[in-house]
């Protein structure tokens, strides 16, 4: 039987067409691969950056909100704000570097749950509550938990009624306080997580005099830590004016007390979800937590202009 010719010229692949073939299917699955990661890697960034987003953004809104209707009143002994920083920062593994508890008065617009004049039993007509904020590291739905800690930023509002009743009017606004510490971590008070740390700073307007001559100047006064500047562990204000023991400070004690807070500003750092979960399972050194928080933390800052005090 005679073999076709057709069929006799057919071949397969030799060896080397095949390993070029191989070769350039490598190449072109590497490369897929490559983009694909690169493409999940800045999903991810930008997922986690716009959730850290999405936490200042809370924060600093409610402070804004908070403060834009701070009450303060001349001609008492009572006090109007505490900022204090706390000498034990929250934080396991590794430690927030500033943050600073406040309680202050505000005519805050979500009083009595935002039900204002209302026709009910809520609202009794008060307008002036009492504000509370603090950091802590702990697990923000269970309040045992230990497994999902991370830093929690809580929010507490006293309602005019028992403002009214059990803080306005007192000359230690902290002490007075002390009676509502602990609904201040219940959980229907957090506000959001992830906040590594916050850093308040007053902008003190006052005036100033050297020799014969005076001048209004604006002297930023921050609560906690900072490299530079005006440094004071608390700052009060009172019926009679502001307190604080300033480190770095070219006010007197009576340039400072006659002052007014013109404005406040908030610096935070937020973690990504990434960076809480590394937080929990390892340890640092000293020279890996900058790296840590290079990678895994975001900055975000806000100025709120106060009413005239």
């Amino acid at each position: 039987m005679n073999t076709p010719r057709n069929f006799r010229s057919q071949r397969g692949f030799t060896l080397m067409e095949l390993m070029v073939a191989m070769i350039i299917t490598t190449i072109i699955v590497t490369v897929l691969v490559s983009v694909t990661s690169i493409a999940i890697d800045t999903w991810n960034r930008s997922r986690a950056e716009i959730r850290a987003a999405r936490q200042a953004k809370t924060m600093v809104d409610s402070m804004a909100r908070d403060f834009e209707a701070l009450v303060t009143r001349r001609g008492n002994t009572y006090e109007w704000l505490s900022a204090v920083c706390s000498d034990k920062l929250p934080g396991v593994k590794l430690t927030s570097t500033n943050a600073a508890e406040l309680i202050f008065f505000s005519a805050a617009t979500d009083r009595y749950d935002g039900e204002i004049g209302i026709n009910n039993k809520k609202d009794l007509g008060g307008d002036v509550s009492c504000i509370a904020y603090r950091l802590s590291y702990k697990d923000p739905i269970d309040k045992n938990g230990s497994i999902f800690q991370t830093f929690v930023l809580n929010r507490l509002l006293v309602n005019p009624d028992n403002t009214f009743k059990d803080l306005l009017g007192k000359p230690d606004l902290t002490a007075a306080f002390g009676n509502y510490t602990g609904k201040l971590d219940e959980v229907r008070n957090f506000l959001c997580e992830n906040v590594f740390q916050f850093t308040i700073t007053f902008h003190v307007e006052a005036t100033h005099v050297t020799g014969n001559t005076s001048q209004v100047v604006n002297v930023p006064v921050t609560i906690g830590q900072t490299s530079t500047g005006q440094v004071t562990r608390s700052l009060k204000i009172k019926g009679t004016g502001i307190e604080a023991q300033i480190a770095g400070n070219t006010l007197t004690e009576d340039e400072l007390k006659a002052g007014r807070i013109s404005a406040m500003a908030v610096s935070l750092t937020v973690l990504s979800d990434f960076g809480v979960d590394q937080l929990r399972r390892r340890q640092f050194t000293e020279a890996q937590k900058s790296e840590f928080l290079a990678k895994n933390a975001y900055q975000y800052s806000k100025l709120v202009q106060i009413p005239s005090m």
